[in-house]
């Protein structure tokens, strides 16, 4: 059989418009792809969220390497921005547009592409899981997380698993994760007293308790930093009230920051923070501050050992670059997996996710595949 080519499938993932939750035809074509190569595949749907199960091997084998990646792909914007269709996968000079064309329908390809060519021309002993959600850029509720229930349930394991997301800020081979900083937002939202700007002193303007809180929560620092990650950051991402009238002081006023995370810091520890904070605002101003917390993922790492290095040694033979091992950017399904068993995250470049005219460089599909195929030798060595 000749070997998948990355570049084909890339192209016809993007091809299927798989916006979340859409499923786009995305899974299908994966399902029918794998099939036809001897793995086992399950439709994992949960809610309005599809997902894919592929193995190839015995289940449960005590040596068993998972990729897990994702098909959905964030709205286009503004589709008179694009010079060329989101959905289209042209190339133009070695280049290939649309939407899903770095996060992460190539990185997809490049996997299921490596996988499938592996298991045909050295069929290891052990086993290759690929777990594929259409639910990572939505709320990621009954996404991946549906997929490790499924597998507690039929007693599927995966020994190890790389996640392919974009992970190079500049050029291949730049830049392993092996972990990521936690992430949640906090809403507040500040009652007082409606009263006219003329006399202060019979309202209880909320405003001004909004701006100490802010204020204490945005100038604080929260560390240093630690071994593995950069310091948490505090962010200020809003603060509405919504009065047009300048001669009327408002009864309520709303914001709400968002913090990234490290692992010097819990969820819970800084929901205990934050409420502290509202509660001495709320005591000093004489104010009613309702709090709302959604945490979205906590810190984690993968301390380097032997799969950081099984990948690095991989990407330094391909790309002659020696990949640095970082913990930087946002959230990733990487922190649902890490319960499951230990996870490091390689893919392309992505400097273009989620822009308008995403693209990826043809030459880096292929790369990626061959990245992934050398992992999986090295793996069943």
């Amino acid at each position: 059989m000749s070997a998948i080519d990355p570049v084909e499938l890339t192209a016809e993932l993007i091809r299927c418009p798989s916006v979340t939750p859409e499923e786009g035809g995305a899974l299908v074509l994966l399902e029918r792809v794998l099939s036809e190569a001897g793995f086992a595949c399950t439709r994992v749907d949960r809610g309005e969220v599809s997902n894919l199960f592929a193995r190839w091997g015995d289940k449960g084998h005590a040596k068993t390497f998972g990729f897990n990646g994702h098909t959905d792909v964030v709205p286009v914007g503004d589709a008179a921005a694009w010079t060329r269709d989101p959905f289209g996968a042209e190339v133009i000079d070695g280049v290939m547009y649309g939407r899903g064309a770095t996060d992460m329908k190539s990185g997809v390809a490049a996997f299921a592409a490596a996988a499938i060519d592996f298991v045909r021309t050295t069929p290891p002993e052990g086993a290759v899981v690929l777990t594929i959600t259409g639910d990572e850029e939505g709320d990621a509720v009954d996404g991946t997380t549906a997929l490790l229930d499924y597998m507690e349930r039929e007693g599927e394991q995966m020994s190890v698993c790389l996640v392919g997301e974009p992970t190079c800020p500049n050029h291949m081979g730049e830049m392993i994760k092996i972990g990521r900083r936690g992430s949640m937002t906090a809403w507040f939202t500040v009652t007082g007293k409606q009263g006219h700007s003329a006399y202060p002193h019979r309202a209880n303007n909320p405003l001004n308790g909004m701006a100490r809180l802010m204020d204490r929560l945005g100038s604080h620092q929260l560390d240093e930093g630690s071994e593995h990650f950069d310091a948490s950051t505090l962010a200020i991402v809003t603060i509405d009230t919504g009065n047009p009238a300048t001669n009327v002081i408002p009864a309520q006023t709303r914001a709400a920051v968002n913090i990234r995370f490290n692992e010097l810091h819990s969820g819970a520890s800084l929901t205990e923070w934050l409420q502290g904070e509202a509660d001495k605002v709320a005591e000093e101003f004489g104010l009613k501050v309702a709090m709302e917390v959604k945490i979205s993922g906590e810190s984690f790492i993968t301390p380097p050992g032997d799969l950081s290095a099984l990948v690095s040694k991989a990407v330094q033979t391909e790309t002659n670059q020696v990949p640095e091992l970082s913990t930087t950017g946002g959230t990733s399904d990487a922190r649902f997996i890490k319960a499951h068993c230990p996870v490091v995250e390689f893919g392309l470049v992505g400097k273009t996710m989620h822009q308008v005219d995403e693209c990826v460089e043809v030459a880096q599909i292929h790369q990626l595949k061959s990245i992934y195929t050398r992992i999986l030798q090295d793996y069943f060595a």
